[in-house]
């Protein structure tokens, strides 16, 4: 079996054992007085967990479908979903449509991107975000913590120039702050935020739920994009064929099975770690 293959089967696992879970009532409860609730990850957990699916995610966009799209002629663009245009979206704005969607979701998760040396200035960071990034670029830490103006529980995330085309387009814009970026630098970070301190098996799937669906919406809007197009050699076959193999793409669906496979192992593991730790203490409790 290879390698991709089993992370598939993890995968699976990780959905029969959530559903097992939810089926059965969720995680036993402690008799103990001292009952704890079923809040078994700390949310700067789950945000890692998420934030580094996260960077899976880009990464194989940035590189697997910008990077190797415009070396076969495909086209980006900041203005990609404008009527005369017709390309598909940067990184940067993959990223905003998938948060764009997660806020239409029932999921109180937020998600954005920030940086000193923005290209919209309404992304640059200020006050205490400001400040923590500056500690991010020193050693790329990850920085948590309450946001006491939002109310908020929030994880930064250093979002690094994993390819060339993100220190290009960067260093070219005719809006940039900054012109001698180059490959590794600390260009930003992914803030990630939610409301609670702590979030049940429940919460924690819809967290890693609501981002995919938000994936798997930016890119069909981009596919979307594609099929409107007006001239037909400007588009390319849709199918289970990346642009490494010349004039593809693949589908959203290949795309996505994709992140998966490289994720969910990730995301299983610490799930169930969780589970086992939530176990030890009850039994421990009950053996009192």
């Amino acid at each position: 079996m290879n390698h991709l293959k089993a992370k598939g089967i993890f995968f699976l696992l990780l959905t029969l054992y959530c559903a097992i879970l939810q089926s059965c009532g969720g995680v036993p409860e402690e008799t103990s007085s001292n009952e704890t609730s079923d809040k078994v990850f700390a949310v700067a957990d789950i945000l890692t967990l998420v934030a580094e699916e996260n960077d899976i995610t880009r990464t194989l966009y940035t590189k697997g479908i910008v990077g190797a799209g415009k070396k076969q002629g495909l086209k980006f663009d900041e203005d990609w979903q404008d009527d005369e245009v017709e390309a598909g979206p940067l990184p940067a704005l993959f990223l905003r449509g998938i948060s764009s969607d997660i806020r239409k979701s029932d999921v109180p998760l937020g998600l954005y991107l920030g940086s000193d040396f923005p290209i919209n200035a309404s992304n640059k960071f200020q006050g205490k975000q400001a400040e923590l990034f500056a500690k991010i670029k020193a050693d790329q830490k990850p920085q948590h913590f309450y946001e006491e103006d939002q109310k908020l529980y929030t994880s930064m995330f250093a979002d690094l120039a994993v390819a060339a085309p993100c220190v290009n387009c960067h260093n070219d814009h005719k809006s940039t702050t900054k012109t001698d970026w180059k490959l590794g630098d600390v260009m930003g970070a992914t803030t990630w935020q939610y409301p609670s301190d702590s979030l049940s098996y429940k919460e924690a799937i819809g967290v890693i739920n609501a981002y995919r669906n938000g994936t798997k919406a930016i890119y069909n809007a981009y596919l979307e994009e594609i099929a409107a197009f007006k001239i037909d050699s400007t588009k390319p076959q849709i199918g289970n064929k990346w642009p490494s193999k010349g004039f593809y793409l693949p589908t959203a669906e290949v795309f996505i099975d994709s992140v998966r496979k490289l994720a969910s192992y990730h995301s299983l593991e610490k799930l169930l770690l969780a589970d086992t730790k939530k176990t030890t203490k009850t039994k421990d409790l009950v053996s009192r």
